[in-house]
């Protein structure tokens, strides 16, 4: 049996949300899709999640909301995260943090069971539990729930962690992708003949801007040395992601193809 999976990349704000509104359903429809995974952890403002706008983007389609290090932007994520076990903080949080870095999705057709794992970089990053270590415990637990395929996110600024933590896990898991750069990369690849890995999934947003947001505030903080307000920018929107397939019964990946609409 073959399954495909659509991971999008951060949605950054009102316009991430828009275009994944306006945009998703009929993908799924046109590219067979079974399940989307996607980012929202800037989806609010640009900085965090609130819980409208998470009700929102499950609504437009998507499964499984991962997010990375400004889940806590917005004080309310605490008291809502806890009741959606699909809306997933990093995994090497603390434990004593509200929500869960997993999800066992179960596709109702196909019988398929998908884990989600959710992991945060420590390279140019907060200090934070090893990823490593802790990709190997919550995978475990993923399988013993009984997960046919599992995929991370794996939300991290250093290209180097990303593509270290793709290889290690290149016999645990059938799917590894990158976020928070929000810049596409080009060097989407099966490793060792059965995971899928791309360094970073892009964003869903303005794209020429800068990372989805008011070139114009980016520019002048650059040009003063001083901090500026980061708004979204709401021109030019794309949806950027990748499209992954997978034979379940050898749990590996058999195909990858990036997207941007």
């Amino acid at each position: 049996m073959q399954f495909r999976i659509l991971t999008l990349g951060d949605l950054i704000g009102r316009s991430g949300r828009s275009v994944v509104r306006e945009k998703l359903s009929a993908l799924i429809a046109e590219q067979s899709v079974d399940m989307v995974v996607a980012n929202g952890e800037n989806a609010s403002g640009g900085f965090g999640l609130i819980e409208a706008n998470a009700k929102a983007v499950l609504a437009a389609g998507v499964d499984v909301i991962t997010s990375g290090n400004h889940i806590w932007n917005r004080p309310e994520t605490a008291g809502f995260i806890g009741r959606y076990p699909n809306i997933l903080r990093p995994a090497n949080y603390p434990d004593t943090l509200p929500g869960s870095g997993r999800f066992l999705f179960r596709h109702s057709g196909k019988g398929v069971k998908v884990g989600v794992l959710n992991l945060l970089g420590r390279v140019f990053m907060p200090p934070m539990e090893s990823p490593f270590f802790k990709a190997e415990t919550e995978i475990a637990a993923l399988r013993e729930e009984g997960a046919d395929l599992i995929v991370v996110d794996f939300h991290a600024e250093a290209t180097a962690e990303k593509e270290a933590l793709g290889i290690y896990l290149s016999d645990k898991v059938e799917l590894v992708v990158g976020t928070h750069t929000h810049v596409q990369t080009s060097d989407e690849k099966i490793i060792a003949c059965r995971m899928g890995y791309i360094s970073d999934l892009g964003r869903c947003g303005s794209f020429v801007s800068v990372l989805g947001f008011d070139a114009q505030q980016s520019i002048h903080g650059f040009l003063t040395d001083t901090q500026q307000r980061c708004d979204p920018c709401k021109d030019g929107l794309v949806l950027e992601g990748l499209i992954a397939d997978f034979d379940v019964e050898t749990r590996r990946c058999i195909s990858l193809k990036r997207i941007r609409i």
